[in-house]
């Protein structure tokens, strides 16, 4: 597996400057772990250890506080100019006590309990984010605003991301149930399950998952299962615009509605598999694909 979940904007015409951040009362937050957070000053030195935590740092303005990220931390361009401490797995801890950071943002799944443990070990000050569907996200951009005092900002951004979700389920809800998988991995061929961030990309488009009757969140398919199940569409991540001709993967899928109708979907893998802000710009992409083929 490549790494599809190690690490998924709208634009929106809202400034995010600085002008937003206001004085912050002592309050407690409870991250991702369950851990209590509270600070009465706005953190100034951050550093993030995924990239969807990174977009967001970009999202809400705060970049001149960003510090540190790691090296799969692209989006935006100038977050690859961030001094980098390491990959997400492993880490340089000695460049991050060097950057002096009041503040590191970490994952669950992305990032290890044994990162987790080093820092705390170290005395840093840690805040787990580990958002794992649109609820998830909306979580943690809601503790940002908490963290560093932008609340009014973050309840814009997140308000009209409601609107833009509940106009694209009201326009998909009469797709009558057509069917799809979202492909996680080809070889072995991996599909996104219904408990999952992905999942909620065919759900709000009006897709049915082929997958939810299974339990698990990634599950593994045979190819004859897919030929049973004979989605509508297809999903398939791509790197760099790559797309990989299915037929020749599998030429029995030839006989697939997905493939007889060209509806084998190619998307963006780096703005699909990041549970951050551009997720719904990700909902967009998809609903535009499935509308305007």
């Amino acid at each position: 597996m490549k790494n599809f979940l190690k690490i998924l904007p709208l634009i929106l015409i809202i400034s995010c400057s600085q002008k937003h951040e206001q004085n912050l009362s002592p309050s407690f937050i409870e991250d991702d772990l369950g851990n209590k957070f509270t600070s009465d000053t706005i953190p100034q030195r951050i550093i993030t250890l995924a990239p969807n935590l990174t977009e967001i740092v970009y999202e809400l303005g705060l970049e001149k506080k960003l510090v540190g990220n790691t090296l799969y931390c692209n989006f935006p361009a100038e977050a690859k100019g961030i001094e980098k401490v390491g990959d997400m797995l492993t880490f340089n801890y000695e460049k991050i006590l060097t950057l002096k950071p009041d503040l590191i943002f970490i994952t669950i799944e992305g990032n290890t309990k044994e990162t987790y443990d080093k820092f705390r070990e170290l005395g840093l000050k840690i805040f787990v984010s580990n958002p794992r569907n649109y609820e998830g996200i909306k979580k943690t951009v809601t503790d940002f605003g908490k963290i560093f005092g932008i609340e009014p900002l973050t309840k814009e951004k997140i308000s009209s991301w409601d609107s833009t979700i509940a106009n694209i389920k009201s326009t998909s809800k009469n797709e009558n149930q057509k069917t799809a998988m979202f492909v996680v991995e080809l070889r072995p061929l991996m599909l996104a399950g219904k408990n999952t961030f992905l999942n909620e990309f065919l759900m709000f488009n009006g897709l049915k998952n082929i997958t939810e009757d299974s339990p698990v969140n990634y599950p593994l398919f045979s190819r004859e299962e897919i030929l049973k199940r004979d989605p509508d569409y297809i999903i398939i991540p791509t790197d760099n615009g790559e797309k990989t001709r299915v037929e020749q993967v599998c030429p029995e899928w030839n006989n697939l509605k997905a493939v007889k109708n060209n509806n084998i979907i190619f998307v963006d893998r780096d703005l699909y598999s990041r549970p951050g802000t551009r997720f719904i710009e990700a909902v967009k992409d998809l609903y535009s694909k499935i509308h305007h083929r």
